[in-house]
């Protein structure tokens, strides 16, 4: 356990809160675009805040599930739900497809490390963790999109979303190899898969797409 390194709870807590609120803000947006009423974009943003997350936790065994040990993420995804609904419609703010892609990318940069992190802890292989890093990500997007009937843009936007995650999550086990400091893992983890997700976005890069 002498290359296990901890961020400390505290730490850990405030990144698994900051991405849960990023994605439970981005799946808050999409439901108000699909115009759903407010249980329908409260349900999108549980989602899409803690779908990620389960699936981790439920891959690797951990109990009880992240937002069960910590009820308050509950609370604040409902607050957050609520706040949201009543400033996009006092602001009047314009609900497009890109107003989504800033929380969602940051979110997916903070999954992605925390999800890595908790494979790591439990001394998985570096591809496992990589994995378990990009399903945390992924999957609250991709239950989003499906309650919200659409193909999940993870799987056929053709822009990189997965891949950078995946990218992020090599990073950070490559610093955890080293014995980096936790946090210089984290940061480069975030900045790199929320970088190349933008970085993504603006050049418009595209992924090869299936032809007849």
């Amino acid at each position: 356990m002498d290359k296990v390194q901890f961020w400390g709870e505290t730490l850990r807590l405030i990144v698994e809160l900051s991405a849960t609120a990023a994605f439970a803000l981005a799946g808050v947006i999409e439901g108000a675009r699909k115009r759903l009423d407010a249980v329908g974009i409260c349900v999108v943003g549980f989602l899409t805040a803690f779908g990620g997350g389960t699936l981790r936790d439920l891959l690797l065994d951990q109990r009880p599930f992240f937002w069960v040990q910590h009820v308050e993420m509950l609370w604040g995804v409902l607050a957050l739900c609520v706040l949201a609904m009543a400033f996009l419609r006092h602001r009047h703010f314009e609900l497009t497809e890109r107003a989504i892609q800033i929380p969602d990318a940051i979110g997916l940069g903070l999954f992605a490390a925390t999800g890595t992190h908790q494979a790591l802890l439990l001394d998985l292989p570096g591809i496992v963790a990589v994995l378990m890093g990009v399903i945390t990500g992924v999957f609250g997007g991709v239950l989003r999109d499906v309650v919200c009937n659409q193909i999940p843009a993870a799987f056929h936007g053709h822009r990189p979303y997965t891949v950078c995650a995946f990218a992020g999550g090599w990073v950070y086990v490559g610093l955890w190899q080293v014995a980096a400091p936790g946090w210089v893992a984290l940061l480069a983890c975030v900045g790199v898969t929320a970088g190349l997700r933008w970085l993504a976005l603006w050049r418009n890069w595209e992924l090869p797409a299936w032809e007849d």
